[in-house]
């Protein structure tokens, strides 16, 4: 038994060598799956009701498809405009931070803060400036490169092909993995990987829609009370609300200082504070109950440590990758510590066996 799990832990660590040595190429496959997993209860329950597993697939699949596109036309062309408007903003709210701030600071604390804001102002106007002269040259130098540029299309254009496959063949495929577990293995495995399950659904489509909702009440919100950049500042905060909190943080930040710039009123903070207010009795009152429950569990620390650990170890893929699989090595660490709580090991000091025979 004690080979067997040496065994386990020798291939798990190849594994884990191996997926670190390919990942450039990963992101398409996991985004896939993503997308495939996603899918699959609708394509079944379509199945259910009389049609094909194809037909249901190519249903799901147009579905899917058409989300993205009308996204991408809607959503991307408006967010550029944005951060370009933001970019070019830049240095007259620098300027005013520099006349209006830093004069209030200095009669309050009597620090001379001129000499150091302006190096700070000149750092940063150098690096948003180097940002775009390192932008254009990157995208010069993939438009140049014709591998890189058909690696890039490549890659794009397999991550429908590979989803539609997956979507085809996914209770096939989880029907094969579950047949070459170990007999005696069987029926803990197939429990976990219920649980995980469970906590992955709850992640990728509660967490995922919490996230959306947030996004849109903060952007909508905020667009209403005239703020400039609301759907950037919204949809950022939005995607920033996988850490608890975090999203209020940086949202609430953002567009205070973006709203008191643009109209110089002290009230219109208190507008932005009504939204962000709003978002949060939202998501707690409706969206954490109804969408998540209790089923992640994650603490934020550990959130925070897995997406960097994640982009560490593989980069925007291990990102992506990072919060599911934290879920999932959640879910293996509770069984853990539920079998060790029940085990000699843990109870060996009150063994009724142990005390007689000392």
């Amino acid at each position: 038994m004690q080979r067997q799990w040496w065994l386990v832990v020798v291939l798990a660590g190849m594994a884990l060598w191996f997926f670190i040595s390919i990942e450039p190429v990963l992101m398409p496959f996991f985004v896939s799956m993503v997308l495939a997993y996603l899918g699959d209860p609708l394509a079944d329950r379509l199945e259910a009701l009389g049609l094909s597993r194809r037909l249901s697939v190519s249903l799901v699949f147009l579905l899917l498809t058409l989300v993205i596109v009308l996204t991408l036309l809607l959503v991307v062309p408006i967010l550029g405009r944005q951060l370009g408007q933001l970019i070019e903003s830049l240095p007259a709210v620098l300027n005013w931070a520099q006349q209006t701030v830093v004069p209030r600071i200095q009669s309050l604390t009597g620090m001379d803060l001129s000499t150091d804001f302006d190096q700070m102002r000149q750092a940063i106007v150098d690096n948003w400036r180097q940002t775009g002269t390192l932008a254009a040259g990157l995208l010069a130098q993939a438009s140049r490169s014709g591998l890189a540029l058909v690696a890039l299309i490549g890659n794009l254009a397999l991550i429908p092909v590979v989803t539609f496959y997956l979507l085809l063949d996914w209770d096939i495929i989880v029907a094969k993995l579950r047949g070459s577990l170990p007999r005696s293995w069987e029926p803990a495995v197939v429990r976990l990987a219920g649980e995980c399950d469970e906590v992955l659904s709850a992640f990728l489509r509660g967490q995922l829609i919490v996230m959306f909702c947030l996004g849109v009440i903060y952007a909508v919100g905020l667009t209403l009370l005239g703020v400039r950049f609301g759907l950037l500042i919204g949809l950022l905060a939005g995607l920033a609300s996988i850490v608890p909190y975090l999203g209020v943080i940086v949202g609430i930040s953002v567009a205070g200082v973006v709203a008191f710039f643009q109209f110089g009123d002290w009230l219109i903070l208190l507008g932005v504070a009504a939204v962000f207010a709003l978002g949060q009795v939202i998501e707690s009152v409706v969206l954490q109950p109804k969408l998540l429950g209790d089923k992640i569990g994650l603490h934020p620390v550990a959130v925070i440590f897995a997406v960097l650990a994640g982009g560490q170890l593989f980069g925007f893929t291990g990102v992506l990758l990072a919060l599911p699989l934290a879920a999932m090595v959640m879910v293996v660490l509770r069984y853990l510590h539920m079998n060790y709580k029940n085990s000699t090991l843990y109870d060996a000091g009150n063994h009724p066996g142990r005390e007689e025979s000392s």
